[in-house]
């Protein structure tokens, strides 16, 4: 359960973040998406750290799969670059943020 909450406070902080894209281009009826994608976020970040997931892994995931998905997203959505370099620098994120879990297992 504390993986499904985490998969939704992703989900949420990056629909907030890819609305602050939209609010900052002076459309600020953007904004309210913002402040209550962000504050559903953290409170299921917190459901996730009650639930008994450690806050290093939690963050680190959560971190991640929001810098992943938005850079992704934002191709698509507002034509922005996403070249192999992104593309590599995406990969060494996962991959420390696995090496942290590996570790948070010992």
């Amino acid at each position: 359960m504390a993986y499904l909450s985490l998969a939704g406070a992703v989900v949420c902080e990056v629909v907030a973040t890819l609305c602050l894209r939209m609010a900052s281009t002076g459309r600020r009826i953007w904004y309210a998406p913002v402040a209550v994608g962000y504050l559903i976020a953290f409170v299921m970040l917190s459901i996730t750290l009650n639930e008994g997931l450690g806050l290093g892994v939690a963050y680190g995931i959560w971190a991640a799969a929001g810098v992943a998905l938005t850079a992704i997203a934002s191709k698509y959505l507002f034509g922005e670059p996403f070249t192999k370099v992104m593309a590599g620098g995406i990969a060494l994120i996962i991959a420390g943020v696995l090496m942290i879990e590996l570790g948070a297992a010992h």
